[in-house]
Protein backbone atom coordinates (compact mmCIF):
# COMPACT_ATOMS: atom_id res chain seq x y z
CA UNK A 1 0.00 0.00 0.00
CA UNK A 2 2.81 2.43 0.80
CA UNK A 3 4.12 2.38 -2.76
CA UNK A 4 0.70 3.09 -4.26
CA UNK A 5 0.04 6.04 -1.93
CA UNK A 6 3.55 7.39 -2.48
CA UNK A 7 3.05 7.20 -6.24
CA UNK A 8 -0.30 9.01 -6.02
CA UNK A 9 1.14 11.77 -3.81
CA UNK A 10 4.24 12.18 -5.98
CA UNK A 11 2.19 12.37 -9.15
CA UNK A 12 -0.22 14.93 -7.67
CA UNK A 13 2.54 17.12 -6.26
CA UNK A 14 4.42 17.09 -9.59
CA UNK A 15 1.31 18.25 -11.42
CA UNK A 16 0.61 21.01 -8.88
CA UNK A 17 4.25 22.11 -9.03
CA UNK A 18 3.99 22.45 -12.83
CA UNK A 19 0.88 24.65 -12.44
CA UNK A 20 2.00 26.84 -9.54
CA UNK A 21 5.41 28.47 -9.09
CA UNK A 22 6.72 31.80 -7.80
CA UNK A 23 5.76 33.48 -11.10
CA UNK A 24 2.14 32.58 -10.38
CA UNK A 25 2.14 34.59 -7.14
CA UNK A 26 4.37 37.49 -8.19
CA UNK A 27 3.67 37.82 -11.91
CA UNK A 28 6.01 38.97 -14.64
CA UNK A 29 6.43 42.77 -14.69
CA UNK A 30 4.75 44.53 -17.60
CA UNK A 31 6.33 47.78 -18.85
CA UNK A 32 3.65 50.24 -19.95
CA UNK A 33 5.92 53.07 -21.11
CA UNK A 34 6.84 56.41 -19.52
CA UNK A 35 8.76 54.48 -16.85
CA UNK A 36 5.62 52.77 -15.52
CA UNK A 37 5.79 49.06 -14.71
CA UNK A 38 2.90 46.94 -13.44
CA UNK A 39 3.45 43.73 -11.44
CA UNK A 40 0.42 41.45 -10.82
CA UNK A 41 0.08 39.79 -7.39
CA UNK A 42 -2.11 36.72 -6.84
CA UNK A 43 -3.09 34.44 -3.97
CA UNK A 44 -2.91 30.65 -4.37
CA UNK A 45 -4.89 28.11 -2.32
CA UNK A 46 -4.08 24.40 -2.54
CA UNK A 47 -6.09 21.63 -0.90
CA UNK A 48 -5.49 17.91 -0.94
CA UNK A 49 -7.24 14.90 0.52
CA UNK A 50 -6.93 11.19 0.10
CA UNK A 51 -7.40 7.79 1.58
CA UNK A 52 -6.81 4.15 0.97
CA UNK A 53 -7.20 0.67 2.25
CA UNK A 54 -5.22 -2.54 2.06
CA UNK A 55 -7.11 -5.62 3.21
CA UNK A 56 -8.27 -8.97 2.00
CA UNK A 57 -11.98 -9.52 1.45
CA UNK A 58 -13.96 -12.41 2.96
CA UNK A 59 -14.37 -14.06 -0.45
CA UNK A 60 -10.74 -13.71 -1.46
CA UNK A 61 -8.79 -14.25 1.75
CA UNK A 62 -5.18 -14.02 0.76
CA UNK A 63 -5.82 -14.73 -2.93
CA UNK A 64 -4.53 -11.32 -4.02
CA UNK A 65 -0.90 -10.51 -3.46
CA UNK A 66 -1.16 -6.76 -2.80
CA UNK A 67 -4.79 -5.65 -2.62
CA UNK A 68 -5.19 -1.90 -2.53
CA UNK A 69 -8.00 0.59 -2.92
CA UNK A 70 -7.53 4.30 -2.62
CA UNK A 71 -7.89 7.72 -4.08
CA UNK A 72 -6.49 11.20 -3.89
CA UNK A 73 -8.00 14.54 -4.81
CA UNK A 74 -6.52 18.01 -5.07
CA UNK A 75 -7.77 21.46 -5.90
CA UNK A 76 -6.02 24.72 -6.73
CA UNK A 77 -7.53 28.20 -6.66
CA UNK A 78 -5.71 31.27 -7.99
CA UNK A 79 -7.20 34.67 -7.13
CA UNK A 80 -5.91 38.12 -8.18
CA UNK A 81 -5.08 40.29 -5.17
CA UNK A 82 -3.44 43.50 -6.39
CA UNK A 83 -1.15 45.22 -8.86
CA UNK A 84 2.08 46.93 -7.87
CA UNK A 85 2.55 50.08 -9.94
CA UNK A 86 6.16 51.22 -10.13
CA UNK A 87 7.01 54.66 -11.50
CA UNK A 88 10.50 55.95 -10.82
CA UNK A 89 11.17 55.65 -7.10
CA UNK A 90 7.47 55.44 -6.25
CA UNK A 91 5.67 52.13 -5.70
CA UNK A 92 1.91 52.02 -5.25
CA UNK A 93 -0.39 49.08 -4.62
CA UNK A 94 -3.71 48.95 -6.43
CA UNK A 95 -5.90 46.32 -4.71
CA UNK A 96 -8.28 44.21 -6.75
CA UNK A 97 -10.43 43.23 -3.76
CA UNK A 98 -13.38 45.14 -2.35
CA UNK A 99 -12.52 48.51 -0.83
CA UNK A 100 -11.73 48.57 2.87
CA UNK A 101 -14.85 48.68 5.00
CA UNK A 102 -13.36 49.59 8.37
CA UNK A 103 -11.16 52.45 9.48
CA UNK A 104 -8.31 50.11 10.37
CA UNK A 105 -8.44 48.50 6.91
CA UNK A 106 -8.36 51.94 5.27
CA UNK A 107 -5.34 52.95 7.38
CA UNK A 108 -3.47 49.77 6.44
CA UNK A 109 -4.24 50.34 2.75
CA UNK A 110 -3.14 53.98 2.75
CA UNK A 111 -0.12 53.62 5.08
CA UNK A 112 2.49 53.37 2.27
CA UNK A 113 1.13 56.47 0.52
CA UNK A 114 0.93 58.40 3.80
CA UNK A 115 4.52 57.47 4.65
CA UNK A 116 5.70 58.64 1.21
CA UNK A 117 3.93 61.99 1.65
CA UNK A 118 5.29 62.40 5.19
CA UNK A 119 8.82 61.70 3.93
CA UNK A 120 8.44 64.28 1.15
CA UNK A 121 7.11 66.84 3.63
CA UNK A 122 9.99 66.28 6.07
CA UNK A 123 12.54 66.45 3.24
CA UNK A 124 11.08 69.75 2.00
CA UNK A 125 11.11 71.20 5.55
CA UNK A 126 14.70 70.11 6.05
CA UNK A 127 15.73 71.68 2.73
CA UNK A 128 13.85 74.90 3.68
CA UNK A 129 15.56 75.04 7.10
CA UNK A 130 19.00 74.53 5.54
CA UNK A 131 18.46 77.32 2.98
Amino acid sequence: MTNNISEMLSSSMERIQKMVDVNTIIGQPVALGDGVTVVPITKVHIGMGGGGTDFATKSALGSKKDPFGGGLGAGVSIDPVAFLIVKGDSVRMLPVAEPASTTVDRLVETAPELLDKLGEFLDSRKAKDEA
